[in-house]
């Protein structure tokens, strides 16, 4: 068998293949609460063949949202809806996970499709925060910097998030500490302006993205695992980067955090991102190599055979997928074919099945 298409352990879970579904905003929720549309998503990601189907960027409070259009975990309706989906995912033999997330000075934004920038208050938007009382460009709303109370009471927010999660049927919790959201508004000097236990140094920059990781990794079952987005470096001098990722995903691993999804860039507009096939991946075999870490590669892996070479070749242990899942939910069928295996359709599909 292929190693694209063999199992794997995490922790207790073990995974059908190392093919993941990367989180994907859909901005098709009411007031956080997933509906049909995150069923059908989700669920033929599932049927699909995936292994671990993730949702998309999931607030732990009305005020972490990207958009208001975006999925929640912060009441009871939400759970309810959520079981629905995660026990769908699991009767199709994948893993379902949820990606925890608070936006901070990039909240209360547009839906893309509608346009771009800021939500005001009279339009159902809401006061937005972050680090430093720094915007993310002009057109985005103003942040208010957080006190020490308010890094007290999202540190809360994110544990119990954490645990609704588990009441809605979630086997995987990754924290979103990338693209420019805020736990990366912490870690980067160049939207942490703070001066307190919480800014300057890379050890203070740290102290918040890593007293969430302890909170969700102590409410998480210690048989399941928890995973770590992050982008390795911000595309801009003087930024995040790889050596602070390095020292970052070492402090992850000792609380316990199981893999780093490696991601980069969304810290700031305009940043010089030399975009190309597999762009990313050398960030995921550094923090694997260097941090002694789990990683998962993600950006601009799009065949088989390419995502076949990054695991043999040890780059990563696992295949973040995003656009080419949109493009091809039954991707992983078409891999284990490419590749010589034989592919496991769900017996409603069996007649479709390649001879």
């Amino acid at each position: 068998m292929s190693e694209l298409l063999s199992s794997i352990k995490i922790r207790n879970l073990e995974f059908r293949n190392r093919i993941f579904v990367s989180p994907m905003c859909q901005y098709s929720a009411t007031d956080g609460v997933p509906n049909d549309w995150h069923l059908v998503h989700l669920g033929s990601r599932a049927v699909g063949g995936a292994a671990l189907v993730l949702t998309e960027a999931t607030a732990v409070s009305p005020e972490g949202r990207i958009s208001p259009a975006d999925l929640g975990i912060w009441n009871a309706d939400q759970v309810k809806a959520f079981k629905r989906i995660t026990e769908f995912i699991k009767s199709q033999g994948a893993i379902p996970g949820i990606q925890l997330a608070h936006a901070g000075r990039k909240a209360s934004t547009k839906t893309p499709w509608i346009g771009d920038g800021l939500v005001p208050e009279s339009e159902g938007g809401w006061q937005v925060i972050g680090p430093s009382p720094a915007k993310f460009s002009d057109n985005y709303p103003q942040p208010k910097e957080m006190t020490a109370a308010d890094i007290r009471k999202v540190v809360g927010e994110w544990a119990d998030a954490a645990k609704r999660s588990l009441d809605a049927g979630f086997q995987v919790a990754e924290i979103h500490m990338a693209h420019g959201y805020l736990l990366h508004q912490f870690l980067s000097p160049l939207s942490n302006l703070r001066k307190d236990e919480y800014g300057g140094s890379l050890g203070n920059r740290m102290r918040f993205p890593l007293e969430v990781a302890k909170a969700v990794r102590e409410v998480w079952p210690a048989d399941l695992p928890v995973f770590v987005r992050i982008s390795v470096t911000d595309w801009i001098e003087g930024g995040w980067d790889l050596p602070q990722s390095i020292d970052l995903a070492k402090e992850l691993r000792k609380i316990g955090i199981d893999l780093i999804d490696s991601s980069t860039g969304g810290l700031l507009p305009g940043a010089k991102i030399p975009i190309a096939v597999g762009y990313q991946v050398k960030f995921a075999e550094e923090l694997r190599k260097e941090a002694g870490i789990m990683t998962g590669a993600i950006g601009l892996i799009t065949d088989a055979a390419q995502a076949e070479n990054i695991l043999v070749t040890g780059q990563a242990d696992v295949i973040f997928m995003a656009r080419e899942l949109l493009r091809d939910p039954y991707f992983p069928l078409h891999a284990a074919k490419d590749l010589g295996d034989d592919p496991k359709y769900p017996n409603q599909y069996l007649r479709a099945k390649p001879k």
